[in-house]
């Protein structure tokens, strides 16, 4: 293990990490360039970035995030690091930011695949709807991963459709003696995405049907009736940051899983801006 890592999991008997942090990584914000784009659901976008400035990026964690710099009507602004965060060229206005899960890196192409989910006004849907080919992008970080071992017997994924990049890019790094179970919510059956797996996979949506984001019980209603795995297991849940919230309290203290066998991550709240728990 490399000096910048450290354990936060470990298996008691054989010392074995379970779930490792790397990092922190230097900032370091790219010029990235659209290379293709694809609607692979009604309400959601990828987009595939490339250009030599990906040269070096590295992002070693399933739900890793990146901060993605937007263009504005006078062209893209990159921020510097430094000591008191970003800062911006005198005159620059701080352009619109967010945090993306990088879903697809491949080092030999220099290609990064972004899904933005379609769900809002704000500047990432408004940018994702009219992106072409060619179009500028600003990428930072990551700043750190977090690495999951492929140890567990199971593991459990659990989250709206804004976590299904993290969800899809575990999924595939799952070895094939392992259990997968996902519970994901999202408007109807078009953005059911299908996902591939190793592991024996089960997974399982449920529709909000026009429902808003956020406004609904179903995915609580869904993992309270499921029957639990026997085993040592691994638990994510990711999406809004209220049902993160109920859905960890229940994790932990009904069904007593350990929290060092867990990582939750509240990406949006409603109403608010650029949240990340």
């Amino acid at each position: 293990m490399s000096d910048n890592s450290r354990d936060i999991a470990v298996d008691a008997e054989a010392r074995v990490p379970r779930v490792v942090r790397h990092g922190p990584f230097p900032v370091q914000f790219r010029q990235v360039t659209v290379q293709r784009v694809e609607r692979i659901a009604p309400r959601i976008q990828r987009v595939v970035l490339g250009g030599d400035a990906l040269e070096g990026f590295r992002s070693d964690g399933a739900d890793d995030h990146v901060k993605v710099v937007f263009p504005t009507a006078d062209g893209l602004h990159l921020p510097t690091p430094g000591p008191n965060g970003l800062t911006f060229a005198p005159g620059i206005t701080a352009p619109p930011m967010r945090d993306y899960t990088p879903r697809h890196f491949d080092a030999a192409r220099r290609e990064l695949t972004l899904d933005f989910i379609l769900h809002d006004a704000g500047p990432a849907t408004a940018w994702a709807q009219q992106v072409k080919i060619g179009d500028q992008l600003g990428i930072g970080g990551p700043r750190g991963s977090q690495v999951v071992a492929d140890v567990f017997d199971w593991y459990l994924l659990l989250g709206d459709e804004t976590a299904m990049p993290a969800i899809g890019r575990r999924l595939e790094e799952l070895s094939d003696d392992v259990r997968a179970i996902v519970l994901i919510e999202v408007d109807d059956e078009q953005d059911a995405l299908p996902f591939t797996s190793r592991a024996s996979l089960d997974v399982r949506y449920v529709y909000r049907r026009g429902a808003a984001p956020g406004a609904t019980t179903l995915l609580d209603d869904a993992v309270h009736a499921l029957d639990w795995p026997t085993g040592e297991g691994f638990v994510y849940i990711a999406g809004e940051a209220g049902m993160m919230r109920r859905l960890k309290e229940h994790v932990t203290s009904v069904r007593n899983h350990p929290r060092d066998w867990m990582r939750a991550s509240g990406y949006w709240k409603p109403g608010v801006s650029n949240h990340h728990d």
